[in-house]
């Protein structure tokens, strides 16, 4: 439970996209609730995705990408009943509408009719009653390009995303492009900032690439914490370990900022088997291999916890759902929050002491 202060809520700044950052900010979800406010939530989302209903979107008119926001206005929204499961109504047919989900159009036109995409989902997420704050990385329409390991360019996240060439680094199209300024006063004041879990390359990084995002964050006073994947992705991160997955992020993030982007790295301490696994074999998707002295050698602090959680069958699952090969793995939301929550607490404490 959060520790009330006399002075202000906790502050946890989320950064990331794709399901990961949803399942960790519905994981903080529950103490925004149970704390009567005491605790502050800003995700800072990517907005690269150019696949499905919101590249269709982006090309069509001109609009950042919705998705990964949508998916993050639902995870926050304070009751998901029925107009959060509006919002994620997908059209299974109709000419122009197969594909789309209402929340993405709802998006679209509300920034149209705004003229202004952060404030298409700030006024959204009012629909919505979201327990939180929530902004794109940058207003830019930006593209993710990619450089493979044989010095092929890849343009685009959905085509970077079905390569299967090895990732030497990415970057945005347009250069730099400028944060919003909400954002990087969130990061500033944040007692926690959460990197991940997501995608490395194509939902967590380019984030770093936005101008000034690394260098407020390694500014930031705040506790900075990266949740590890549990899941190697085919063609991203091939046989990286979780130190691989940190080293990828110091680079991006640029030498000047990487001695402070990082404080404590999250991981899975489950072991990950069975015939689930063996499906994501067939895939090239491995587990993460957790390896610890190597990150302790970065100088990144190391928590280890039971993250997984098998989704497909209902409840609380046991070691040996993992035989169930129609299950997923996943991260369990309750536990993510909850380790998130007391990182938060310790960001405040550390705060505190270099005030009083």
């Amino acid at each position: 439970m959060v520790s009330k202060t006399p002075s202000r809520p906790l502050r946890i700044v989320s950064i990331g996209g794709g399901n990961g950052l949803s399942t960790l900010l519905r994981g903080l979800k529950r103490y925004v609730r149970a704390t009567e406010g005491q605790l502050d939530i800003t995700a800072i989302v990517t907005v690269t995705d150019d696949g499905g209903s919101s590249g269709r979107l982006r090309r069509e008119f001109d609009v950042l990408p919705p998705g990964d926001i949508r998916n993050c206005m639902v995870a926050l929204s304070e009751d998901e009943t029925l107009l959060s499961r509006l919002f994620q109504f997908r059209f299974s047919n109709g000419r122009g509408l197969k594909g789309h989900s209402f929340g993405n159009l709802f998006l679209t036109a509300m920034t149209h009719l705004t003229g202004d995409f952060g404030q298409a989902v700030k006024l959204s997420s009012e629909v919505l009653a979201v327990l939180g704050r929530i902004y794109p990385s940058t207003a830019a329409n930006v593209v993710l390009e990619a450089t493979l390991v044989n010095g092929a360019k890849v343009a685009g996240e959905t085509r970077i995303s079905r390569s299967r060439s090895r990732i030497a680094r990415v970057q945005l199209h347009p250069r730099r492009p400028k944060p919003l300024p909400e954002a990087i006063e969130a990061i500033a004041r944040a007692d926690l900032i959460t990197i991940g879990p997501g995608s490395l390359y194509t939902s967590v990084i380019p984030n770093l690439l936005v101008d000034g995002i690394p260098r407020a964050i390694a500014a930031s006073p705040g506790l900075k914490a990266y949740f590890v994947n549990l899941m190697s992705q085919p063609g991203e991160t091939d046989h990286f370990r979780a130190s691989d997955h940190v080293a990828a992020l110091l680079r991006h993030a640029g030498r000047a900022h990487s001695r402070s982007l990082i404080d404590v790295c999250v991981i899975n301490t489950r072991p990950v088997g069975g015939k689930v696994v063996d499906r994501y074999r067939a895939r090239d998707a491995r587990p993460v291999e957790n390896d610890v002295e190597n990150l302790e050698r970065m100088g990144v602090r190391v928590i280890g916890a039971d993250l997984l959680r098998m989704q497909g069958t209902s409840g609380v699952k046991p070691p040996q759902d993992q035989d169930n090969p129609q299950a997923k793995i996943r991260h369990d939301q309750s536990v993510l929050g909850a380790i998130a929550l007391e990182l938060a607490q310790q960001g405040l404490r550390s705060k505190l002491k270099l005030t009083s």
